[in-house]
């Protein structure tokens, strides 16, 4: 599988093709402690930044934080320019998508990643004219693993994956459970290790860097059966 064999690309933001320093995300959950009245450690920081446990409500709520309290204090600290500042294009997120601008087809981009947020990193990143479509998740539009958001984003792009072939690139096992849900390849990249996340995430194809995917050898799962979605979107990692 290369980007070659697709009509249509469909990425993920954060951890995908970008991340932020880790003193920036560090500076944001002392914020977020400070106005929950808690303290965030180093490793639960990484898990929630990352996504790192699953879904992060059913994280949050393990660590006994009430995930309506926390989003809107996390939303509420975060800086557009800061944030911005702090995030840099992963090299071979760089040399994938130069790969797609050659072969061509309709490119979208569907985050979790507030518009606050999105179009400062986008800009400062020099992604802001690199996608036909943006779609970044709301109550609205819906979140990841539900199929809703990559939808929209299609939509935009007037494709449809029972006409064309098209994938989804995301870093979690929610990205891989809404590339299915919404009838598209996924593709898990695997930018913290498997030891640190605590589980193998497979999608159609897995890859440790999104270059892997311009051309040569990658790591093929070969099968759907990594990463378990149940009808109501939920998933389980095996």
């Amino acid at each position: 599988m290369t980007v070659a064999d697709y009509d249509f690309h469909l990425f993920d933001l954060d951890g995908t093709l970008v991340d932020a320093e880790w003193e920036y995300t560090r500076a944001v959950f002392d914020r977020v402690g400070d106005r929950l009245g808690r303290e965030f450690s180093d490793r639960e920081a990484r898990v929630l930044w990352h996504g790192l446990g699953g879904s992060r409500a059913e994280t949050l709520r393990g660590m006994g934080v009430d995930p309506d309290a926390f989003w809107p204090a996390f939303h509420a600290v975060e800086d557009p320019v800061a944030r911005a500042e702090a995030t840099y294009l992963h090299d071979d997120a760089a040399r994938l998508l130069d790969r797609v601008s050659e072969v061509g087809g309709p490119t979208g981009l569907v985050t979790h990643c507030q518009e606050f947020l999105a179009e400062p990193v986008l800009d400062h990143v020099d992604l802001d004219d690199r996608f036909d479509a943006v779609v970044c998740c709301t109550d609205e539009t819906g979140w990841k693993p539900a199929p809703d958001p990559i939808e929209a984003a299609m939509g935009v792009l007037g494709v449809d994956p029972n006409r064309g072939r098209g994938y989804y690139v995301g870093d979690g096992e929610s990205d891989v459970a809404a590339a299915w849900n919404a009838g598209l390849d996924a593709v898990h990249v695997e930018r913290v290790g498997h030891d640190e996340r605590g589980r193998c995430v497979l999608g159609d194809r897995r890859v440790s860097r999104l270059d892997e995917l311009v051309g040569g050898n990658g790591s093929d799962a070969g099968r759907r059966g990594g990463v378990r979605v149940d009808s109501d979107g939920a998933v389980d990692a095996s």
